[in-house]
């Protein structure tokens, strides 16, 4: 394919996925006003009036960015709800525009790693949300006797969505380790090889990536990707153990040399 039907490929792709992108944030559009209720909903006691509460848990949600501010929130949560729910057409559209440039199995393998990415990303943004209340609680408790917390809605949503990212790209380690065995670029010897430094990179990583210092929410990222990391060394056994003996049967002695037939024509004649 010459170079301008590469990129009138490219152009005709790119305009898909973004045109899904933005019908996807119009449609989030319409129920913005729902979607940061959901998003906000995992912070404990946010009313300065909580009777019964202690004081050093009630905190107001508040807007304080000026004039703008609820459009900027409502565009700003439209828009990342776009990108999530339109995920599946604009990789598919990166997939389908590389996938010329592939080999079959290649491409069969790309199909799986995207078919497992994606139930993997969800799963760790499904657990960033589920202990996002714990992380609120830790983080309002320091607030000091007396006093009330004002929390201002814009960086709550930062707050959620740096969550939401670290857990669900943490949750894609051990799919690329896979991607590399798959790959011959390491093997599932040497990835055993590194679980203690994997579970020390793993456990640093949750202390400083977290949103909070609460060693629930360490555990809760640590103790699902240090699984998945050794699922992964099981995989990748499993595909070297393939692999030879996918060579072994290769070169086979069993197997007939072709130098036998012509010495057999040749005899019969």
């Amino acid at each position: 394919m010459p170079l301008t039907a590469h990129l009138r490929e490219l152009r005709n792709r790119l305009a898909k996925a973004i045109g899904a992108i933005l019908l996807t944030t119009i449609i989030a559009g319409l129920f913005y006003k729902q979607l940061i209720s959901f998003v906000i909903a995992p912070l404990p006691g946010c009313d300065p009036t909580t009777v019964g509460a202690p004081e050093s848990e009630r905190c107001g949600i508040v807007s304080t960015s000026g004039l703008l501010s609820p459009f900027t929130l409502a565009l700003k949560v439209s828009l990342t709800a776009g990108l999530i729910g339109a995920s599946p057409v604009w990789l598919y559209q990166i997939w389908a525009f590389l996938a010329p440039g592939l080999h079959r199995n290649e491409r069969k393998y790309t199909r799986s790693f995207m078919a497992a990415g994606i139930p993997l990303f969800l799963a760790g943004a499904a657990i960033a949300y589920a202990i996002l209340p714990t992380t609120a609680r830790v983080l309002i408790s320091f607030t000091p006797e007396g006093a009330t917390s004002i929390l201002p809605i814009d960086d709550f949503l930062d707050l959620a969505t740096r969550a939401v990212l670290v857990f669900g790209l943490a949750f894609e380690l051990p799919l690329l380790l896979v991607m590399l065995n798959f790959a011959g670029v390491i093997t599932a010897r040497r990835m055993i090889s590194w679980w203690r430094h994997m579970i020390i990179g793993i456990t640093v990583f949750a202390a400083i990536a977290t949103p909070s210092s609460d060693p629930l929410t360490m555990l809760a990222l640590a103790g699902p990707v240090t699984a998945l990391y050794f699922l992964a060394c099981a995989v990748a056994s499993l595909n070297d153990r393939r692999r030879a003996h996918k060579d072994t049967d290769a070169l086979s002695p069993d197997e007939a040399s072709t130098l036998s037939a012509p010495h057999e024509s040749a005899g019969s004649y």
